[in-house]
């Protein structure tokens, strides 16, 4: 099992890299499938591990790199960039979303209540919050922002952008 481990180290940290490199581009400029933030994640977790064991197998030429001074200036300037992003003040839930400028105006639509989105589909709130009840949308109200909506019932963004688009008024 040991040499099975130390053989596949520095395999699984590549491989488990790459997949966290896609992922992490993918969130980066938001896009991509809603599960690349799990995916990232879990790909995160689980490549400790791999990591470890790559430290392990190749210790000594780890060491090597100490005796020089790229090791320690890689690592200060890592901890730097780290400690100021760390220190950067965020209130998260009040940023507005980067990307895209559909992506921000589908955000800014999805952070509003039924009673605020509802006449830009030429509907009442209450009739918005019965369509939405009526696709599974269980804990929808008029108050309540459409992704908490989403989030609250169980559901995805993506299901409530197809719900939404269901409520556009058909030319006839």
């Amino acid at each position: 099992m040991k040499n099975w481990l130390l053989r596949y180290s520095t395999p699984l940290t590549t491989g488990l890299f790459l997949v966290s490199l896609i992922s992490g581009i993918g969130l980066f400029f938001h896009v991509g499938p809603m599960s690349f933030h799990s995916m990232h994640e879990w790909v995160s977790m689980i490549l400790i591990i791999p990591f470890i064991l790559h430290i392990w197998r190749n210790w000594k030429g780890l060491v090597n790199h100490f005796k020089r001074s790229a090791m320690p200036l890689a690592l200060a300037f890592s901890t730097l960039f780290a400690v100021a992003f760390m220190a950067w003040p965020s209130d998260e839930s009040s940023a507005v979303r980067s990307g895209p400028p559909q992506f921000a105006l589908a955000h800014t639509l999805t952070s509003a209540s039924p009673a605020t989105a509802a006449p830009i589909f030429g509907i009442t709130a209450d009739e918005m919050v019965i369509r939405l009840k009526a696709q599974g949308f269980d804990s929808a109200s008029q108050e309540t922002s459409l992704s908490e909506i989403a989030s609250a019932s169980g559901k995805e963004t993506s299901d409530l952008y197809a719900a939404m688009l269901g409520m556009i008024p058909t030319s006839e």
